[in-house]
């Protein structure tokens, strides 16, 4: 993939991350309506059609308020790659921009948003002989493999195709060393034991919404190795769904499967030094402020 073109004069961007629950939903729809934006979500689960409840996606009401594009892109039968992503998020950013709006990317999947900040190159093709060889491996073996090369684990590194994809990419996306210009990164922190209360929270609300009803619906029309049922909250509850495991089981090992995502991304995000951290984001509307009459 060719090389962006985001010169010295390029519009203001928003950026917010932080883990999973953190409340980066919330004030991304704070900073929208008080200087008239749009959000685009960077998130590898809500970009999928009908898997509502389950990520958490921005419900109906949240979509009205502030207007939303990154969600909803395919079916969870179907693969959507960091590369594709970029390519979207380039191409909505500068699109908000021509209608005089400011663009916030927010969202917790690092390899989206690093992808658009540091400008990836992705390889067009990849060694096929290569890759069948990988797919055979486990993912303690690919672990092993990544670590004798010395390259860094990425950010979901129990999903054998982002293991694959780093061995195939030798560690390096071949990147900018620079952050994008006229770009803000903020970013939400919040103590494990904070975290861990709205994230049991938050699937407590799910299973009250009709979690279960709508894995059910999914489960008509796609497999259950859909791609899709990878993100943490389906994944925990295709055993309760086989009859395998109680239901108190199946919340059990959704909660474990987030609290542990939460971990990848607080690691995967304190790389980036351009970040500003923010355990309280009340003084977040005066930054950016600052940021945009500057």
């Amino acid at each position: 993939m060719n090389r962006q073109a985001v010169d010295k004069n390029a519009g203001p961007l928003i950026v917010i991350v932080g883990q999973t629950a953190s409340g980066k939903t919330a004030l991304a729809l704070e900073i929208a309506e008080k200087f008239d934006g749009e959000i685009i979500c960077a998130d590898s689960r809500t970009i999928y059609k009908g898997m509502d409840i389950g990520t958490a996606k921005p419900n109906k009401e949240e979509q009205a308020r502030v207007p939303h594009h990154g969600i909803n892109l395919i079916n969870p039968d179907e693969t959507f790659s960091a590369a594709q992503f970029k390519e979207y998020a380039f191409k909505t950013i500068r699109d908000i921009h021509q209608r005089g709006k400011l663009p916030i990317l927010v969202g917790g999947t690092g390899l989206y948003i690093d992808a658009v900040l540091f400008d990836f190159q992705f390889g067009e093709r990849a060694d096929q002989k290569l890759r069948e060889e990988l797919s055979t491996k486990t993912v303690p073996e690919l672990h092993s493999i990544i670590h004798e090369l010395g390259y860094a684990m990425p950010e979901n590194d129990q999903n054998k195709r982002y293991l694959i994809r780093t061995i195939e990419r030798r560690g390096d996306v071949g990147g900018s060393k620079d952050i994008r210009p006229n770009t803000l990164v903020l970013g939400l922190v919040a103590d494990m034991e904070t975290l861990e209360r709205r994230i049991s929270r938050r699937v407590d609300t799910m299973l009250e919404q009709g979690f279960i009803d709508e894995y059910k619906k999914l489960l008509l029309r796609y497999q259950k190795n859909a791609p899709g049922f990878l993100a943490p909250g389906y994944k925990a509850f295709a055993e309760y769904l086989d009859g395998t495991v109680s239901l108190d089981e199946a919340k059990a090992a959704f909660i474990r499967n987030d609290r542990q995502l939460a971990r990848r991304q607080r690691t995967w995000f304190k790389r980036n030094n351009s970040v500003q951290w923010l355990s309280d984001r009340s003084n977040a509307v005066e930054i950016v402020t600052t940021f945009l009459n500057n």
